[in-house]
């Protein structure tokens, strides 16, 4: 297996973190594979599994997948990317998945963890994109606070976690998309 290198975009339900990333992924399509956790979990979903019911169960009502189920799907996913340079949106949204996914890497010698980019928008205009684009059911005002209040309870744990070992990198997320993808992508192409 090769060595995988690792990125991972955070950012609040609306700062394009996943948008980014799929452009990104288009302009290197021999380099770069993206993956955004939501995706991983819907094909599971979609497919039918046991662990897709499972995921099902808490996806529906904006809640986290349990740690182990997280940590499997996204680890299955990343050993298997066509491409050396993997890119993971979405993740992680808890102390716990961070702690988790670093446990993982220190015993995981084929995949290393080059930055955290953060996609950082106010909550005002989080909330017009996504109320905005109402994709299914989820995309409410109230589940649009619940989603909020999972993304920042943690997220000043996970900064300073990625700060300390100096990986965390923030993106203003409120340019148009041009700007923010170039700026993330000619950081990405730097560290590889």
């Amino acid at each position: 297996m090769s060595f995988k290198k690792l990125f991972l975009i955070i950012g609040a339900p609306g700062s394009g973190k996943t948008t980014d990333a799929e452009l990104i992924t288009e302009h290197n399509t021999d380099t770069i594979t993206h993956y955004s956790t939501g995706d991983m979990f819907r094909a599971e979903v979609e497919s039918g599994s046991d662990r897709g019911k499972i995921i099902d169960s808490f996806i529906s009502k904006g809640n986290l997948v349990p740690i182990e189920i997280a940590i499997e799907t996204i680890v299955a996913a990343i050993k298997r990317a066509p491409n050396d340079v993997v890119i993971i949106d979405g993740y992680p949204r808890s102390q716990e998945q961070m702690e988790a996914l670093d446990n993982f890497l220190a015993s995981e010698e084929n995949v290393s963890l080059v930055n955290v980019i953060e996609v950082v928008v106010s909550e005002d205009v989080a909330r017009e994109r996504v109320l905005g684009r109402a994709r299914g059911a989820d995309d409410n005002n109230t589940v649009f606070d619940n989603r909020m209040k999972v993304y920042t309870e943690p997220l000043s744990l996970i900064q300073s976690f990625y700060e300390e070992r100096s990986m965390l990198v923030k993106i203003d997320g409120e340019r148009s998309i041009e700007a923010i993808v170039d700026e993330m992508e000619s950081f990405i192409t730097s560290r590889i």
